[in-house]
This record gives structure tokens, sequence and C-alpha cells, in this order.
């Protein structure tokens, strides 16, 4: 039988706040240093690896976390998730992202149907309709094939989607599996639609539009904004658009779409990106095939995470270090930092992921914690990152745990030597040197200069990011927070906190305001 207790009341969560303190300025140095980082290393998939030698850890710390594991009952969580159990309490719903990219356990009916089937219904439909329009199958009024394809969403609907095609664009170009080119329109300020209307051929343009509810205000508004611009280019807006919505959605049937294809409310926004709503835009960006590919990667992970033995399992591994920096060091805050141009806007899916996720006060029957749970998440891709906010990184008052991220090459197979060593080479050593400086320090007299060290990181390193290392990234990290919400005793699958400003946006609209809310209406000139 499976216990819900809060973080505080576990045993395991005293002993983890007696435990003492590792010096990581001492262990990272010299041959302590070398041991660690041969030691402190864990197989993900895709021959990827998560290496937290640079964690104020040791083996006494980790066995503790071993307990808590147990004791929090992590791994038989995650088995009556992906069995089906209601655990979205908020919304009273299961969660079945999982789902979408394989069978962890047993089969889930609902809905009148089996789930996986569903999905995998889904994906062949995807597949199939990017088939033909790769193939000429399905073109334009003209009889002229599709060229781009633009995304019309907001929040979960575009920021993974957005980071995913991001990540892969050079790779499929290089791997000759670049089909389309993709855009996407998400802010309901009209300058983020005008600018990519403005950036691409309507006539040999396809739109997606992205809405479970089929209600979502920006997406509807931009909606609107795109078939306005079709309409004036003299084109039939219903030849040039497809929904991803759910069943029950005023969408689902609309003759405004050549076909909708379908989802449902056991997937939040931010982990669709294995859903239709990720499988849409990169099958017509990069085929099919390429989508499989990205799904098997986050299959192969999340198979890892379902690893009862805690030194098996990156995800939980990392999930549980994480919560010890919050809950025990006090860090309120995680950079994520990708040495890899590709993954520029996945910090920016991972912020979304996990504040959105673990953001919450109260845990998974409404009552107030006495803990801190989710941290702050930001970060950029490196090397340009290091010349923006890790001065306060490396000598900032607040200590900021780190994740980078690093491939061994790049995607382009293709370098040039510069000064004795390639561009390749100077972007891995600088990883190498940023966590090192940031464990170790430096130590000088002018205290200007002096690096305290004592900085914690950790880096998942992978050979080359290609669609199987792309999707077990994206499946650590949402496993990751599933894990800390487990732990933390919350909810990790509603986002009420999204709800109130919109309610209140609603008002405005309607001039149904008054107090504050009125006055700053009309100082918007609303």
């Amino acid at each position: 039988m499976v216990a819900w207790n809060n973080f505080d009341k576990l045993s395991s969560y005293g002993k983890l706040k007696a435990s003492k303190a590792v010096k990581l300025q001492e262990v990272m140095a010299g041959e302590s240093g070398k041991q660690r980082v041969g030691k402190y290393s864990v197989p993900m998939a895709a021959g990827m690896k998560f290496n937290y030698a640079a964690k104020a850890v040791d083996d006494d710390i980790l066995n503790t976390l071993k307990e808590l594991a147990e004791e929090a009952q992590l791994a038989e969580k995650f088995e009556a998730l992906y069995n089906g159990e209601v655990i979205n309490t908020g919304e009273k719903r299961m969660v079945l992202h999982h789902m979408t990219r394989g069978q962890l356990g047993n089969a889930v009916v609902a809905d009148g149907g089996d789930k996986r089937e569903f999905y995998i219904g889904e994906q062949k439909k995807i597949a199939d309709f990017a088939n033909k329009v790769h193939n000429g199958e399905i073109v334009n009024g003209a009889g002229e094939k599709f060229t781009t394809v633009v995304q019309i969403g907001i929040g979960g609907s575009d920021l993974g989607p957005r980071a995913m095609y991001l990540a892969l664009e050079n790779w499929a170009k290089k791997n000759g599996c670049f089909k389309m080119e993709a855009k996407f329109i998400s802010n309901v300020d009209p300058d983020d639609a005008a600018a990519v209307l403005n950036s691409v051929d309507v006539a040999h343009s396809i739109f997606i539009l992205v809405s479970k509810s089929g209600t979502t205000l920006e997406t509807l508004t931009n909606e609107s904004f795109v078939k306005d611009a079709l309409k004036k280019a003299g084109l039939d807006a219903s030849k040039h658009m497809i929904a991803v919505t759910s069943e029950t959605s005023p969408l689902a049937k609309s003759s405004d779409y050549l076909q909708a294809f379908f989802m449902d409310d056991y997937i939040g926004g931010r982990f669709s990106s294995t859903s239709g709503v990720g499988g849409a835009i990169l099958s017509l960006a990069f085929g099919p095939d390429v989508f499989a590919r990205f799904l098997n990667g986050a299959a192969e992970e999340d198979k890892l995470a379902a690893n009862k033995d805690l030194f098996k399992n990156p995800s939980m591994l990392d999930a549980l270090i994480g919560v010890y920096e919050r809950n025990v060091l006090g860090y309120p805050a995680t950079a994520v930092l990708p040495y890899s141009q590709a993954l520029s806007r996945f910090p920016a899916h991972l912020q979304q992921l996990d504040m959105e996720s673990n953001g919450k006060s109260v845990n998974r029957f409404g009552e107030p914690v006495d803990y801190v749970t989710g941290p702050v998440i930001f970060g950029e891709p490196g090397t340009n990152g290091q010349h923006s906010f890790y001065q306060l990184l490396h000598q900032g008052t607040d200590i900021v745990p780190l994740q980078f991220i690093g491939f061994k090459n790049s995607q382009i197979g293709t370098d040039v030597d510069i000064q004795g060593s390639t561009s390749q080479q100077k972007l891995c050593a600088n990883v190498a040197a940023q966590i090192v400086a940031f464990a170790c320090g430096k130590k000088d007299e002018n205290n200007n200069k002096n690096f305290e060290g004592g900085r914690p990181s950790s880096i998942i390193i992978g050979d080359q990011l290609t669609p199987e290392s792309l999707g077990a990234l994206l499946a650590h990290f949402e496993n990751k927070v599933m894990f800390q919400g487990f732990v933390w005793n919350i909810n990790s699958f509603d986002q009420e906190g999204v709800q109130l400003g919109k309610v209140l946006a609603k008002k405005v609209l309607a001039h149904e305001t008054d107090g504050a809310l009125k006055e700053y209406s009309d100082l918007l000139n609303i």
C-alpha cells in the first residue's frame, strides 16, 4: 500500500537534516576529485551519463537519500502512476504522458478504450498526414506543396515543441531529414504573430492550432490573426489549418480545419511534447521516423526511471540530490546550462516544466506544507551565460546549484582548427573548466579575485545531440520533476496558479473592474 506523507514526517528527513555537510572544495581537489569523477556517474539512455561528482554529497548522504527513496516509496508511486492510478488529485485525473512513448506497466482503460492504443492511433494518423504533405498528396489551393509549418499555441503547446524543434533543426539538415521549416506563434502580443507571418509565405504554409480545450484566449486570438492574414491573401483558411485538441472541444469536428488530431486530459501541457502537441509539428518538420526515434529515446529513459535501485535510476538520483540541496542546504534556485546552442530554448521549457509542476505550497490534499518545495529554474546555453550571469554564480552571495549538459561532438560533424583546437573542443574545455572552477574556487589575497568555490554542479554528457538523446534528456527532467513532487507530497500535475490572472484579464476586457484593477486598466488604455 502506497502512503502519501509529507516530507517532514519521514524519518529520513530528520536524518538528512542531521547529515554532515561535504566540503566540495576539498573532495574535488587533487586525487580525491579524480576518483569522484569516475565513481559518481550513472548511465542514461542513448549512451549518455549523469555525472554528479561535483555535487556536495558523499556515500553517507547518498545512502540516506537511498533510505528516503525507499521510505517515500518513490518507485512504487511511479508504478502507481504508469498503471493508471489517479495521481493528479487536484483534477482527479490519471497522469499518462509516459504512455505516449511506450507501455511501462498494465494496460490502462479509460474513456471507453485502451489509452495506449489511443495514443498509438493518433501517432499513426499524424504520421500518415505528414507523409501525405511531404509526398504532395495534401497541397495548398493552387496544388502546390507546403514548405512551412507554423504552430499556434502557448505554454506547453509552445515551449516544449519549440525547444525540441530547435534542438533537432541543424541535425535534421545535416542528416537529410529536414522536410519543412517550422515557426511558432505564442504570445498574444500582435507583434509576435505579425513577425512570424511576415517571415513566411502564407500561401505555402500550414498552420497547427493547439488547444486542448479549444477555448484558450491567446491561441484563439492568434488563430483569428492568422485567418485574417490568409483571407487578405485570397486564401481559404480551412485548407491551411489543422487542429490538435481534445475530442470534446469545439475544434474537434469543425470544418475550419483540414484535419484534427486528438489529445486528452491525462497529459498536461508541459508534459505533452511526446503527444500530438509535439508530434504534429516535429513529424511535419523532420518526418515521422525522426519523431519515432525521439519517442524511443524517451521510452528508454522511462525504463531507467522505473528501476527501484536509486544508483541505477539517474532521474530519481538527480531529483533526490536536488531535494537535499533545496531542503537541507537551503539553495533557492537551480541553473540549467546546456553547452549546446541547439538546446537554446531547453531551459525555458524546463522553467515551465519544473516551476509550474512543483511551485506549490500545499500538499496533494490541499494542506499547507512546512518546508520549501520547487526551486526557481533559469538558464542559458554556454558559453553565452559565462559572459552574463556566471559572475553571480561564481562570486555572488547565493549559491546556485548548476546542471550542465554537454556533448562530445557537434551536430554538424564538421569543424575548423583554430589556434590548435576546434570550436567543439573549445566548447567542451569551457564546461570542464567551469565545473572545477565552481567546485574548487581559487584563493587570492585580493578579495575581488578570490573564488570561494563550493558551488555544486552535475553534468549530463552525451556523444551527440540526436533524436534519441533529446528524447532521453526530456524524459530525464520530466521524471526528475515527478520524483521531487512525490518527495514533497505535492501534486505536480495541476497548475491552478495560472488561472487567477486569466479570470481577472477577462474582467478587464469586459470592463467589469473596480479599485486597483480599474486604475491599471485605465493606465494601459484598455
